[in-house]
């Protein structure tokens, strides 16, 4: 147990040495804007959803207004980040029931917000850590991948890997240690060639032993 611990110290303080200052690449300045921005990111660049974004709360800057939004204008500017069809859809119903069970408010609780269309925990853990200041870990491919690749979790089921990370982390870094997977995902640890010899990991990790 003090060797694991040991073991996550160091890449707990490697990714603080190379990402001091981690953020959500979604523009926003509510947590509406951030909660919708996030259902539009699934298979989509953060560059491309904050573009669209730009134009959709510059019509539509709140619950209110996006539920009472057309479908179909809503589908026209969302089309550019994929499933255009299932994001308007999910967009507006989220901001429906935000408007008529949560009085307009996006909720803080897990249980609440994962109860809006679209919204999984991944989606509902970026809002609470970002939004809400709540220690969360947000699971994606990034965190799947890292969290993987570094022997910290055996599971591959998203749920499964971000309980299994709240067992090994200490919970005062979960909200920074999800965006440095994800950096470190993006800039480094790619899915099919990863760049392990510049990884600043790479003298501990399994993966890099393991080729």
């Amino acid at each position: 147990m003090e060797q694991v611990s040991q073991f996550v110290s160091v890449i707990i303080k490697k990714l603080k040495a190379h990402y001091p200052v981690v953020k959500t690449q979604l523009d926003h300045t509510t947590a509406f804007e951030l909660l919708i921005a996030t259902i539009l990111s699934a298979q989509c660049t953060d560059n491309q959803v904050n573009k669209v974004t730009k134009v959709l709360f510059a019509r539509y800057p709140d619950p209110g207004s996006l539920a009472g939004a057309s479908l179909e204008d809503i589908k026209k500017i969302v089309f550019s980040t994929g499933f255009y069809n299932n994001k308007a859809k999910n967009i507006k119903a989220c901001a429906n029931k935000i408007q008529k069970e949560f009085h307009g408010k996006v909720p803080r609780d897990i249980k609440a917000l994962t109860s809006l269309p679209g919204v999984g925990r991944k989606t509902a853990n970026v809002v609470r850590s970002v939004c809400f200041n709540i220690q969360t870990i947000v699971v994606d491919t990034h965190v799947l991948r890292v969290s993987g690749r570094l022997g910290l979790v055996h599971a591959t089921d998203p749920v499964k890997v971000e309980f299994e990370l709240m067992e090994v982390l200490p919970q005062h870094v979960w909200n920074d240690i999800g965006l440095q997977f994800i950096y470190l995902g993006r800039r480094i640890c790619h899915a099919r060639k990863p760049s392990c010899g510049r990884c600043f990991l790479n003298d501990l990790c399994p993966f890099v032993s393991s080729r």
